[in-house]
């Protein structure tokens, strides 16, 4: 089958894989964790490219077997639906494509290993036996083992208990004061998990007798109730949503005994930086941004609500006194560095710092990492050397190392071929995942010498993207041109369809295969040509490249669009821009919605998937980033809103929302829908029932691709 006759094939085609296989996501390995001695890997991966089920696995001694089977487990008496409301909560925070064994902890050893199914808490050896349930006194959600392995910590409906692993002796540590289920322990608020980054709650003592744990309070946080309009019997879902503006969760810190005794975390303000005139400022650090116990004690950042400032604070666990170790401030915001503070064996501390010129490095006990070495992320460390991601060009992203001590050597690349790489590590142990242009392969070193692979067992695309990587416009703009395979010279010219992300935290054009690439081709195979574009606002180029969209989310963004679209036709002659269109989804369809409204002169068809049309709706930390507390600078969020410019419409656009999203509410959609109609602008309206911001449903998402493409193909024909 040709690449072309496989994009059109209605069974076997593009979108009805990506939809089975969830985006390519089944039978990809991940979430390594690599033993201290380096012998073992533990990771979850599904039997195969379409088996939605995850199952615990173990790579030792250059073979794989299978720890944890869930289908195996599950009791006859089970309801296979029956899972805690937070456990599934964290689970759409993750964008979690499977079922199964979704998350697992072990012991400091990694030796126990802990995981819940189904709410109930199982545990298995890496070193021999079956997997056993363990009797806790109620459903079970985050369960993490002591690092001695003697306790294993879990949250019930609120409370943070431990049992031993024998399964005698439940108790709870930490209870809320109030039966109101709005103060929770041990568990994430809203905003921390998916703004921050930060999943967790709850935090072990190397020494297994204490628990640093978050208390949230969400009685001041406005709810919103998602309901399902297909099924009017099933009441709503309250969610506690910190929109813009608007209260936070409170978040406090609280060292717990695991004999009982309690003492609060005391955190400072930020009350003596210095701010730009005019602008709003807030010296409280309302949000605790990340938080670890190593053998110094805890360690935790804490980020002021107008994110200008973020502290490194050591935390004393005896009386919650703590001492700053470290202070970063910008005038725009503070960027949260993943993997970030990190401190090593040493007491040496790892934190996000810019090394000269606009490059956003590390500095490793003092000295930072070279000019023009772009750090995206810290993702361990072995003794005293770190191990992190960077990129020298924003299109590749490398593994590197480097060690500590006047002895310690510079950064070191250890990743080779073009792609996107990460990596695990312990003891001499590397677990390099490595993502190409040819697909993903994850690779076992030891000492620095090949030690086996881990199976990748995803499907491979039918459509074989064949991107041409380009340079365009004064600014250098990366991106990626895909042009149907059958097209020859002479042919008609195509139409033209940008299909960027363009949004922050979030780059497409990379030398690697994605799910999206798959998509951009077989859009290309229907009869377009596809440009895919990482403008300002995207990470990889620096300080200045990434805020510059700091008080307006649209201008600078749309302009590279347009620059790398008039830039790509003038250098293939085959681009018609009489026919241009944009697609997205989240960031990139309120962009594509924009891009219709504010330049119909460029394009001329536009379908907007689970558009944040209204930033006021979105959350305070995501949304305060860029444009300030709404209360105080209310002109940018009505600069910034796409409802105020409804009535501009004059081209073709179609709006896609689930009607299940907790991210990006249907309330956007519908606003904006609303407003489309009082200005009489005809529109269509494509409302997804039951999906989430992340559309699984396999039928759903298959023919979802196929009316897109009927949509824009009617659209730029008229």
């Amino acid at each position: 089958m040709t690449t072309a006759e496989a994009a059109s094939a209605p069974a076997g085609g593009l979108p009805f894989q990506t939809a089975r296989t969830r985006r390519f996501s089944l039978g990809v390995p991940r979430q390594f964790t690599v033993s201290p001695d380096g012998g073992q890997v533990l990771f979850l991966r599904t039997t195969g490219g379409t088996d939605p089920v995850s199952r615990l696995w173990l790579h030792e001694n250059g073979g794989e077997r299978i720890l944890a089977d869930p289908p195996a487990l599950r009791r006859k008496d089970a309801d296979p639906g029956e899972v805690p409301e937070e456990e599934l909560a964290r689970r759409e925070r993750a964008r979690e494509t499977s079922t199964g064994v979704v998350s697992y902890a072990t012991d400091a050893e990694v030796r126990l290993v802990a995981f819940a199914l189904q709410g109930e808490l199982w545990v298995v050896r890496t070193d021999g036996g079956t997997p056993r349930r363990v009797a806790t006194a109620g459903s079970v959600v985050d369960p993490r083992p002591s690092p001695d392995g003697a306790l294993i910590a879990y949250v019930s409906g609120g409370a943070l208990r431990t049992v031993r692993s024998d399964g005698t002796d439940d108790r709870p540590v930490a209870v809320p004061e109030e039966r109101t289920g709005h103060v929770t322990y041990g568990l994430s608020d809203y905003v921390s998990a998916e703004s921050l980054g930060r999943p967790r709650g709850y935090w072990w003592s190397p020494d297994s007798d204490a628990l640093l744990v978050a208390r949230v309070d969400t009685s001041m946080v406005q709810r919103r109730y998602i309901s399902d309009p297909a099924n009017p019997e099933r009441p709503p879902r309250a969610v506690a949503y910190p929109a813009a503006g608007t209260a936070n969760a409170e978040v406090s810190l609280h060292v717990v005994r695991v004999s009982g005794e309690r003492v609060a975390v005391r955190l400072p303000t930020a009350a003596g930086e210095d701010h730009p005139q005019g602008t709003w400022t807030d010296p409280a650090f309302e949000y605790v941004a990340t938080a670890a116990w190593d053998r110094h004690g805890p360690l935790v950042s804490v980020q002021t609500r107008d994110q200008r400032s973020v502290y490194v604070l050591a935390v004393n666990p005896a009386t919650g006194e703590t001492r700053t170790l470290h202070r970063a401030h910008d005038p725009a915001w503070v960027a949260l560095r993943p993997g970030t503070p990190l401190r090593l064996a040493s007491g040496a501390l790892v934190v996000p710092a810019q090394p000269g010129g606009d490059t956003q490095g590390l500095d490793i006990d003092g000295r930072t990492t070279p000019p023009g070495l772009e750090v995206r992320e810290v993702v361990g460390a072995v003794d005293d050397r770190v191990f992190f991601t960077a990129s020298e060009e924003p299109t590749d992203i490398h593994i590197w190392s480097c060690a500590v001590g006047s002895t310690g050597d510079g950064p070191v690349r250890i990743s080779g071929t073009p792609g996107v790489h990460t990596a695990a590590a312990g003891g001499p142990t590397l677990v390099l995942d490595s993502r190409t242009p040819d697909g993903q392969t994850v690779s076992v070193l030891r000492d620095g010498a090949p030690a086996g692979r881990i199976g990748v067992l995803a499907e491979t695309p039918v459509v074989t993207p064949r991107p041409l990587a380009l340079s365009l416009g004064e600014r250098e703009l990366r991106s990626h041109l895909y042009l149907p395979s059958w097209h020859r010279p002479g042919d008609d010219r195509l139409p033209v369809l940008l299909s960027p992300y363009a949004g922050h935290g979030m780059q497409l054009v990379l030398q690697a295969r994605g799910w999206w690439t798959a998509v951009a081709q077989w859009f290309a195979e229907q009869g377009f040509a596809v440009l895919v574009t990482d403008g300002r606002g995207t990470p990889g180029r620096g300080k200045a490249w990434e805020k510059s969209v700091r008080g307006d989310r649209l201008t600078a963004v749309l302009r590279d669009q347009m620059d790398a679209l008039h830039a790509a036709v003038a250098r293939y002659p085959q681009l018609d821009p009489g026919r241009v269109a944009m697609r997205g989804w989240s960031f990139s369809g309120y962009l594509a919605a924009a891009a219709v409204l504010r330049h119909p002169e460029v394009f001329h068809a536009a379908v907007a998937g689970a558009a944040p049309t209204d930033r006021r709706l979105y959350d305070t930390h995501w949304e305060e980033r860029f444009l300030g507390h709404p209360e105080v600078d209310p002109e940018t969020y009505e600069r910034n809103s796409l409802l105020t410019e409804a009535h501009r419409l004059t081209r073709p656009l179609m709006l896609v929302h689930g009607l299940a999203d907790d991210n990006v509410t249907v309330a956007h959609m519908l606003r904006f829908s609303a407003a489309l109609l009082a200005a009489g602008r005809p529109h269509t309206v494509l409302p997804l029932s039951g999906a989430t911001h992340l559309v699984t449903q396999e039928e759903t998402a298959a023919h979802l691709l196929v009316l897109e493409r009927d949509f824009l193909k009617k659209s730029l024909d008229r």
